[in-house]
C-alpha cells in the first residue's frame, strides 16, 4: 500500500463528505498524493404509466445533474483543497458505489477515503450504505470517516 501516490475521494456534497476531504486533503499533503474527488451521478429512468410520456425530460434532468455536479466539485475544490495539492475530478455515471470501485481500479489509486453518513435504525436497514458497500467491493484499503450519528 505504502507509498500512497494516488487517493480517491467520492463526495455527495453533504457536510459528512466534507470532512471526508478534509480527511483526505490531509493524507494527500503528507504522502505528496494526487487527491482525485469523485461525485457520482445516478442514471435516470422515466416515471410513469406505460404509454404515458413522463413529466419531465430524461435527458435534460439528467444533463442538469452532471452540470450541478461539475460545478458543486468545482467549488468543493476551491473551497477545501490547498493549492499545492495534486488533484482531479470526476464526474461517475451510475450505481455510485460501483463506480467508486471501478474508478479507483481505472485510476490505481492506493487508498479511497469516504465518509459515512452516521445513519442508525431503519434509514441504514432500507437505504443501505454507499461506503459499506465500496468496504465490501474494493480490493484496496478504504479509510472511512464518521458522521455524526442521527438522534
Amino acid at each position: 500500500m505504502l507509498p500512497i501516490k494516488k487517493i480517491l475521494c467520492p463526495t455527495d456534497f453533504s457536510e459528512p463528505s466534507q470532512r471526508g476531504i478534509e480527511v483526505a486533503v490531509e493524507l494527500a499533503e503528507n504522502f505528496s498524493a494526487e487527491l482525485i474527488l469523485i461525485n457520482v451521478v445516478t442514471s435516470t429512468y422515466p416515471v410513469g404509466a406505460p404509454g404515458v410520456p413522463p413529466a419531465y425530460r430524461v435527458e435534460e434532468y439528467h444533463q442538469e445533474m452532471m452540470n450541478f455536479a461539475t460545478e458543486s466539485l468545482e467549488k468543493m475544490e476551491r473551497e477545501k483543497v490547498p493549492q499545492g495539492v495534486r488533484r482531479r475530478k470526476v464526474v461517475g455515471q451510475g450505481n455510485a458505489a460501483d463506480e467508486i470501485v471501478e474508478q479507483a481500479e481505472r485510476e490505481g489509486v492506493e487508498l479511497i477515503v469516504i465518509a459515512t453518513h452516521g445513519w442508525t435504525g431503519w434509514r441504514r436497514f432500507v437505504f443501505g450504505s454507499v461506503a459499506e458497500k465500496v468496504v465490501r467491493m474494493a480490493s484496496i484499503p478504504v479509510l472511512t470517516i464518521p458522521g455524526p450519528a442521527e438522534k
